[in-house]
């Protein structure tokens, strides 16, 4: 059994053919996945979402992309983390590749959230991009070790990995450690300890190959699980086995379904 540990399911194009989506995962293997609140203003559908299914859970938070929504104060997000469906706190963090100039209200957004999940007991989920060295120091000066959490769609390198798994936190890999120019990525998929990864989708983006630049699904992590497989030299299985495990360590609120 495998576990999509990060997706948006509440985003139109999953939305839309819903019942489809789950039968596909359960068609593949994929028996849970985590479904990833992005807005303050979307969270109801996430919720809703994971209220419906036994299988999927939810988490509640704004991603650093986001300007111009509702903002949060700690308390509020631990009351809506405050649902036995809410198991994490994010989608969070910092991103410096689609916006530019004074950025400190994303920093200020990230400690937010940071300070959120140690106050509700619920691990971080974290988005970097072009940011990791100010990902990195909020998370030690927040001290985000003391709740933990995954570094979600993991595109960095083996050193910020190290530094990550050394604040507690796991590895997730999506299926961009399935394109051919992933190089250095793969190399991360090699190296990292079998218990401290995750698999995800992060769909309906970054399909996998061989769906590359189609629409992607939780079923679809499946292919993402055998090439980490392929690259280290052991059989899918022990990859859904470890990473299930994973999962439901980190996310102790999350209950497996029988």
């Amino acid at each position: 059994m495998l576990v999509d540990s990060h997706c948006h399911l509440n985003f139109p194009d999953l939305a839309a053919n819903l019942p489809a989506v789950l039968q596909a995962m359960r068609d593949n293997g994929v028996g849970h996945a985590m479904c990833i609140g992005v807005t303050l203003e979307k969270f109801p559908q996430v919720l809703a979402i994971a209220e419906a299914h036994e299988n999927i859970y939810a988490t509640v938070g704004i991603h650093p992309d986001n300007e111009d929504v509702e903002e949060a104060d700690v308390d509020r997000l631990v009351a809506l983390a405050n649902h036995p469906k809410v198991v994490g706190i994010g989608e969070t963090g910092l991103d410096y590749f689609r916006l530019t100039g004074d950025l400190e209200w994303q920093r200020e957004r990230f400690r937010t959230h940071i300070r959120a999940a140690i106050a509700s007991g619920k691990p971080l989920v974290i988005h970097t991009r072009n940011a990791a060295e100010d990902t990195l120091r909020i998370m030690r000066e927040e001290g985000a070790e003391r709740i933990g959490g995954v570094m979600h769609c993991f595109t960095e390198s083996q050193e910020v990995a190290e530094q990550a798994m050394g604040l507690g936190f796991y590895i997730s890999l999506s299926g961009i450690v399935t394109f051919k120019n992933a190089g250095a990525l793969k190399e991360v998929a090699r190296n990292i300890p079998l218990d401290r990864m995750l698999v995800e989708t992060d769909s309906p983006y970054l399909a996998p190959i061989p769906y590359r630049g189609k629409t992607n699904q939780p079923a679809y992590v499946r292919y993402v699980a055998e090439h980490v497989a392929e690259l280290r030299g052991i059989t899918p299985q022990e990859v859904a086995e470890a990473t299930t495990r994973n999962f439901f360590r980190l996310f102790k609120q999350a209950k497996p379904c029988n």
